[in-house]
């Protein structure tokens, strides 16, 4: 009989389509799973987001179980420093032929199992393509040759082509238009009910480790409970219908929305399911697609949600993957400044801010306009260094890896890359929190103001930004009308602005 082998299944692949699992046999062959410090530990990743991970992991090996695998899972309380020394633990008593693993989503973790942990373990190790995303690695490198500039939205067309997701038979775009983002920039007027997201209860497992999270990580960031996340596949499928139900048909119009009353509005929340395995991406995409064929969903509700999964999502892992280990370290706009302190506090007079931070804090969740155009361009307004913003953007929320986290912070937030993921910065005034959102209402700072003491922050800072940019950006073809906006105003004005945001510069933690 051969001898039999190792495979590791990692925190983020909760699948059984794993093609680890398919190529392994479960009357020979062992699984390895384990909590370990390293992994827990190499951004202080919010509490949470660690429950989350290790419920669904101690849940889905006994999923694994009970179809007749051998399965060693250590946990956090086991001690262990990383998963190369669980995977040593097991091999000890085993001698195992060679070690499988569905490649990892992470750079650094796929390096060190390819160049490290042979020689550790004394042991091949094979890596298998991970069939859970829709476009390949190497069907992305194929799309990207012989491009000057990647954009998404052609990606994203190439994409629906693909998997005929809301096309019509003769090969155009179903409603006549590729794109409805247009159509979804609502501010929530409050005619809508807001369903919120289901909450499951914790079981005897979650308590568990809820428990452990909390002896191990007491001053880490975040709260731990309430804790209502999905951590099985069937919970996270309960999950997936009470967004298509519930929140779809209006999650188009107000996906950009932000409001004080709620959190989540119509999102779906489902990424972290998603990106953890409990949920297949395509499968997801094509529930949205039956709704709007069945008319229970807009067609801007529907594009926009599959845009998110089949577009972006894709599409920021192929950037990932096309670009590292280099693009890590890209800071083209000299972003050097530390994070403030009330990233992790919340402590400050900022309204948006505060309470994008809040949401974070207690949820590990904030959706894509409070990560983009709240704490993100607050960071790039006040040129924070790259590495803080991305490690705590890695850190506190729970459908963070660093494939999906790392261009949106360094190319979409932060325009690190130069503009090679997107074509021009997402810097704002406060004019755009205050269109999309009821925050600046009881805000202690004035929107309609940039030059005066209790003037926005947003609003000076964006003008500085404007200006000590001015060289890279006054001639950008969608960027010229600022600066001749910019020219036009007094003299007096201008300087006054720029006063002001010199001020809030030197002394940020007092914002």
């Amino acid at each position: 009989m051969p001898r039999p082998r190792l495979i590791l299944i990692l925190g983020d692949q909760l699948s059984t389509g794993l093609t680890s699992l398919a190529e392994g046999d479960p009357a020979r062959d062992r699984i390895v799973m384990a909590e370990v410090r390293e992994e827990a530990g190499y951004v202080p990743h919010h509490r949470k987001k660690l429950a989350f991970l290790f419920s669904a992991m101690r849940h889905f090996a006994a999923r694994l179980r009970r179809q007749g695998w051998t399965v060693d899972y250590h946990q956090l309380d086991d001690g262990l420093e990383d998963l190369c020394e669980a995977v040593l633990k097991s091999a000890r008593d085993l001698d195992p032929a060679e070690l499988l693993v569905t490649e990892p989503g992470e750079y650094r973790l796929r390096e060190a199992m390819k160049r490290h942990w042979p020689q550790r373990l004394s042991l091949s190790v094979r890596l298998l393509e991970d069939h859970r995303f829709l476009c390949s690695r190497e069907a992305f490198r194929d799309w990207a040759a012989g491009r000057k500039q990647l954009r998404m939205e052609y990606f994203y067309r190439d994409m629906r082509r693909r998997t005929g997701l809301l096309m019509e038979p003769d090969g155009k775009p179903v409603g006549g238009r590729w794109n409805f983002d247009a159509d979804n920039r609502k501010r929530y007027d409050g005619k809508h009910r807001l369903p919120g997201p289901p909450r499951f209860e914790p079981d005897a497992t979650t308590r568990q480790v809820i428990d452990q999270v909390a002896e191990h990580y007491p001053d880490r960031f975040g709260d731990l409970e309430p804790f209502w996340f999905a951590v099985t596949a069937s919970q996270a499928e309960q999950a997936l219908e009470h967004f298509l139900e519930q929140a779809l048909p209006h999650f188009g119009d107000y996906q950009d929305a932000m409001t004080e009353g709620d959190d989540f509005l119509f999102h779906s929340l489902l990424s972290l399911y998603i990106n953890a395995g409990l949920l297949d991406p395509l499968r997801v995409c094509e529930a949205a697609e039956r709704r709007y064929q069945q008319g229970q969903a807009p067609l801007n509700a529907v594009e926009g949600f599959i845009r998110q999964i089949l577009g972006w999502r894709e599409y920021v892992r192929g950037i990932y993957w096309l670009m590292m280990p280099d693009y890590k370290e890209q800071n083209r706009l000299g972003s050097h400044a530390d994070l403030p302190w009330f990233y992790w506090s919340g402590d400050t007079k900022m309204r948006c801010v505060a309470e994008a931070v809040r949401a974070t804090r207690e949820h590990a969740y904030a959706h894509h306009i409070q990560r983009l155009m709240v704490t993100g361009n607050l960071a790039l307004l006040l040129g924070v260094d790259v590495k803080q913003i991305h490690e705590w953007y890695l850190a506190v929320y729970a459908d963070a890896y660093e494939w999906v986290e790392l261009p949106n912070t360094l190319g979409m937030v932060m325009h690190a890359d130069g503009g090679y993921l997107g074509s021009k910065p997402y810097a704002a005034s406060g004019k755009y929190i205050q269109r999309m959102s009821d925050y600046c209402a009881g805000c202690a700072y004035k929107v309609s103001s940039a030059e005066e003491s209790n003037s926005c922050p947003f609003n000076s800072l964006y003008w500085h930004f404007i200006q000590r940019h001015r060289a890279r950006f006054e001639k950008h073809p969608r960027m010229s009308r600022v600066y001749k906006n910019w020219e036009r105003m007094d003299p007096d004005k201008r300087r006054a602005i720029l006063a002001r945001a010199n001020a809030l510069l030197e002394h940020p933690e007092e914002l």
